[in-house]
């Protein structure tokens, strides 16, 4: 696998595992974001939309912070995910792969919060997650043809 990858390609697997520490850190042990072990009263959500309306419409009791750190924080979280996909993975190019490894991947993280009752289970998440992932993957490709344009017309090398 490593000999066959180019230099944009092993920076881009540095990047996405330093994302990935980072995003295990804020998602199972930051205590800013409620990870504190010693609270394991824990609630899950299996109603879609049902959250992220609670939000909305509680966002002047509980804080304009509280409502981008839930919705705006979840879509954001998975941007990456779906941005260094097709960089490190042949198979994360083609969009309907890259949002099923990205729904994927935050089915995992929701699960392990079930099974280890750290943060909640959150259905709205997965569908905020997902989101986010397609996000990453349209930027990905604004990106791609920007630098296919730039080669094309002889500004800088791909």
């Amino acid at each position: 696998m490593i000999k066959n990858t180019t230099r944009n390609q092993k920076f881009g697997w540095v990047l996405f595992i330093a994302y990935l520490a980072m995003l295990v850190y804020f998602m199972f042990f930051a205590e800013s974001f409620g990870r504190d072990p010693a609270q394991r009263e824990y609630a899950y959500n299996l109603e879609l939309f049902k959250e992220i309306k609670r939000f909305y419409q509680y966002r002047h009791q509980l804080g304009i912070e509280a409502f981008l750190l839930n919705v705006v924080g979840n879509v954001a979280a998975f941007v990456p995910c779906g941005f260094f996909l097709p960089i490190v993975s042949r198979r994360g190019r083609k969009w309907y792969n890259n949002i099923m490894i990205c729904f994927g991947f935050s089915l995992c993280i929701e699960s392990v919060q079930l099974v280890f009752k750290v943060g909640s289970f959150d259905v709205d998440d997965l569908l905020l997650n997902t989101v986010g992932g397609i996000m990453g993957y349209l930027f990905y490709r604004v990106v791609q043809r920007t630098r296919i344009r730039r080669f094309r017309h002889g500004k800088t090398k791909v």
